[in-house]
């Protein structure tokens, strides 16, 4: 199976990334909590079929740290510079929570290009509460009850989650190796940055016209399940599925699952 890691300069450093596989170009945008190796489930299930191409944000090991940390603001055209140094003419692409945020943005500067776009328990740069077809109320009820929760759950990454940890140890240990891979990042300051930068509205999606699918667990404590659909509802081309008994990372301790999701997707939309 063909394979390679490279570096990309940046104005900020040099971009971490590895490429697996054959055939169309299939990118994946990790979390917060997270680098390229968190897609290593989905690498092994897809290189044989697409050409997948994973890579660590800037400020996140093996990338070079930014000073000040990263601003999720540059997240796109890092990507837009990454697929133009592959000379890929054009991809699909997975963004899973914060990485939501990196191929959301992509996908609208860039919406000729995108064959099909996946975001797993991310509304990427849109307003959450905003998103809410209540008008709030049951994003509001909804917050309350997950930092509950996460509080109970202290010492379980909450991007696994109580269940999923019982479930998984062993992957829920490997998440959090993962995540301890970003040392020093100030990952509350890269959080107020997320929120800081996501305001956009459902109304800026309406002429998005790229196949859209939106994946969330039914259990997620990061990410409000109900605003899947309710995002998905509003796009040209949207849907949502719900991975039932799942938490935020239906990715990672789902990944069957997930895969068979993707795969189903991309083969409707080459």
């Amino acid at each position: 199976m063909n394979r390679k890691t490279g570096r990309l300069k940046r104005p900020f450093g040099t971009l971490h990334y590895e490429v697996t596989g054959s055939g169309p170009a299939l990118l994946f945008a990790h979390g917060l909590g997270g680098n390229q190796m968190s897609w290593w489930q989905q690498v092994a299930h897809f290189a044989p079929n697409y050409r997948c191409v994973a890579f660590a944000h800037r400020g996140f090991a093996p990338s070079d740290p930014v000073t000040g940390g990263p601003d999720p603001a540059d997240y796109a055209s890092d990507l837009a510079a990454l697929i133009d140094h592959l000379d890929f003419p054009d991809v699909r692409l997975v963004g899973q929570s914060m990485g939501g945020w990196t191929m959301l943005e992509y996908a609208l500067a860039h919406p000729a290009r995108v064959k099909a776009l996946v975001l797993s328990s991310t509304a990427g740069t849109i307003d959450r509460r905003g998103a809410d077809p209540s008008g709030g109320k049951d994003y509001d009820a909804w917050l309350a009850a997950a930092e509950a929760a996460n509080k109970a759950g202290a010492g379980i990454h909450p991007a696994i989650g109580v269940k999923g940890a019982a479930r998984a140890p062993a992957l829920h240990l490997l998440y959090r190796s993962i995540d301890e891979m970003a040392g020093a990042l100030d990952k509350d300051r890269l959080r107020a940055g997320l929120r800081r930068t996501a305001v956009r509205t459902l109304a800026d999606l309406a002429s998005l016209n790229v196949p859209t699918l939106l994946i969330a667990g039914a259990d997620d404590g990061v990410f409000p399940p109900f605003l899947a659909p309710a995002i998905a509802a509003a796009l040209p081309q949207g849907e949502a599925t719900i991975v039932p008994d799942a938490g935020h990372s239906p990715y990672f301790d789902h990944a069957a699952t997930f895969n068979r999701l993707v795969d189903a997707f991309l083969a409707r939309h080459r």
